[in-house]
């Protein structure tokens, strides 16, 4: 039997990029995967255009929310993956189990302003979407630390 994963996504404010991540994951791949958010600088406050642009591909994220990475710290996490390089280059909490670490470099759409705002999230979904869905193929269970984390590293790189 297969142990779920548990996947907690990180960027600076968990409003936009780390929230689309976790509802995501939890979407596509609920049976192997248990996914989280948080930020090192939460902003308290979920993005509407997040909300938005997840539910208008049929997923939702009642009850997700804007929270600290140090709810997380102590606890056990299998993969922590950061979006944003702010918070790449910051201390992490330290998580029980060692978690396996990666970066995906994804923009934030919350930085648009005006009528190009909706593309923007849009367009992070398009990049989130094949890099999540890429995770779901690896088989886990067949693969060492190191493996995992470079197959991580490589899913960075796709093109949307």
């Amino acid at each position: 039997m297969q142990k779920t994963k548990k996947v907690l996504f990180l960027c600076s404010g968990n409003s936009c990029r780390s929230i689309m991540a976790e509802g995501m994951l939890n979407h596509f791949g609920k049976d192997r995967f248990v996914a989280y958010s948080a930020g090192s600088f939460p902003t308290g406050t979920v993005h509407p255009m997040a909300v938005d642009t997840l539910n208008a591909k049929g997923i939702a994220i009642t009850g997700y929310r804007s929270k600290s990475w140090n709810e997380f710290s102590g606890k056990p996490i299998d993969i922590a993956i950061t979006l944003c390089n702010q918070a790449a280059g910051e201390a992490c909490p330290i998580f029980t189990g060692k978690p396996i670490k990666a970066h995906w470099d994804v923009p934030d759409p919350s930085q648009i302003q005006g009528s190009g705002r909706k593309a923007g999230f849009d367009a992070v979904y398009g990049i989130l979407e094949p890099r999540i869905k890429a995770l779901l193929r690896l088989p886990m269970e067949q693969m060492s630390r190191e493996e995992i984390s470079e197959k991580l590293r490589q899913i960075d790189t796709m093109a949307a």
